[in-house]
């Protein structure tokens, strides 16, 4: 004995996985200049509720200014080249990424990302929690020398 349910499913063919192909995104997004940002899952793009996800070219050597995303939790993974971040109320607190690796930034921490090469685009995909576009700009002296922080998950310590 079977039972139609159609009726009362939701209409997963168009409702369910979307697939975003890497040479259709969004480049109709907040820029920074030497960054160019490209949207792939959005509100607008998949109804996407509670985050966004795209991808960053950042050119060589440039850098942003220091800012935090509120209370958005951000992850970058580093596709291609060096990432450096600083972070900190005076940007006193540095580490850096590569190919590979996972960055993690908590709500309300000031941060800066720098291309640590002066000759490569730092290629990256960034997932924030939230698909509102939070970029809260601060006027930070940073400090001449940061400090070098190794990256140490605490449930694998070295």
């Amino acid at each position: 004995m079977s039972h139609d349910h159609s009726h009362d499913e939701p209409a997963w063919k168009h409702d369910g996985v979307r697939v975003v192909p890497g040479d259709r995104l969004d480049g109709n997004t907040a820029q920074t200049p030497g960054m160019d940002r490209k949207a792939a899952i959005n509100f607008a793009r998949v109804g996407a509720q509670k985050l966004w996800a795209g991808t960053v070219h950042i050119h060589p050597d440039a850098k942003t200014g220091a800012h935090h995303h509120g209370p958005l939790e951000s992850v970058i993974y580093v596709v291609k080249g060096r990432a450096r971040m600083r972070w900190g109320e005076k940007l006193e607190f540095t580490a850096e990424a590569g190919p590979g690796d996972f960055i993690y930034v908590p709500p309300y921490v000031p941060h800066q990302e720098i291309n640590a090469s002066p000759h490569e685009v730092l290629e990256c995909v960034l997932v924030r929690s939230d698909g509102e576009a939070v970029a809260v700009n601060l006027d930070i002296e940073p400090v001449e020398k940061p400090e070098n922080v190794k990256w140490i998950d605490p449930t694998h310590p070295e």
